[in-house]
């Protein structure tokens, strides 16, 4: 389609999953978040029909580099989340990917998601969605450092968000970023939570045994097999990004969010 092909040329690699539901056009959003601070997302949602409401958070940095450039919207596209986006528009989720602040230029590091600025930040994207796309549930999605975001965001807000998903989750900190979530009460998040989880996750601060010990509090999905890595263990294209499985992991997720039934095993 004409509307989105300024997109395309960034998803390549998952061109063949998209199915037939009509999407708008991606549009840059950016609110007055702070005194002086903007928060910008990429928003992406079904043309009708939607859902549910999702705010993606990238990892690293959580800088995507959102910009116009040449009348096309441009971004760094091979993160999880981003590149899987219309993945969830498909399954009539509408979706906002998260850009670090305009005070985070360099990216943000966890102790700045662990914080009561980004989280004010989330909160003014969450009900932006939910003023956007009236009565829908609007959940917090994170993969790898964006699970900070998430499951801080998802403490500070409570009940404000639907619920959170916590997909190749940082469990331990490392010298360039932080804590991550080491030490984290996830009891103290207010809604639902979900981890999902490779099974092969090579990352050091993000080991599959950390996941699977909290199978017993929340509901875990356990995804295996995928295309061969093509980058480092902590890096989207291998298993921590689940290379390969990204149809069936976002099905999986999607279904949960709409209460639907979901496999808690992805072969």
């Amino acid at each position: 389609m004409e509307r989105t092909e300024h997109v395309r040329h960034w998803l390549v690699l998952v061109l063949g999953l998209y199915g037939a539901m009509p999407v708008r056009a991606e549009e840059i959003i950016t609110l007055s978040t702070r005194d002086g601070v903007t928060q910008s997302f990429l928003l992406s949602a079904p043309e009708r029909s939607y859902a549910a409401g999702a705010v993606l958070f990238p990892g690293g940095g959580g800088r995507i580099n959102l910009r116009v450039d040449g009348g096309r919207v441009r971004f760094a596209a091979g993160n999880f989340l981003v590149r899987s986006r219309q993945l969830f528009v498909d399954r009539g989720v509408a979706v906002a990917v998260m850009d670090a602040p305009s005070d985070q230029g360099g990216g943000m590091d966890d102790a700045f998601r662990l914080g009561a600025e980004h989280a004010r930040d989330v909160r003014r994207v969450v009900a932006d969605l939910k003023r956007r796309f009236p009565g829908v549930p609007v959940f917090l999605v994170g993969t790898s450092r964006g699970t900070i975001s998430a499951a801080w965001a998802g403490r500070a807000l409570g009940k404000e968000a639907a619920g959170v998903v916590l997909t190749s989750t940082v469990f331990y900190g490392n010298r360039r970023f932080g804590s991550g979530l080491s030490g984290f009460d996830f009891q103290t998040i207010g809604s639902p939570v979900l981890l999902v989880h490779h099974v092969d996750d090579g990352c050091r601060v993000t080991p599959y045994r950390d996941a699977r010990n909290l199978a017993s509090r929340y509901p875990l999905i356990s995804v295996r097999g995928g295309d061969p890595p093509r980058s480092g263990p902590c890096e989207p294209f291998s298993e921590h990004g689940f290379l390969g499985r990204e149809a069936p992991t976002v099905d999986a997720i999607a279904n949960w969010m709409l209460k639907k039934h979901y496999p808690s095993e992805i072969d």
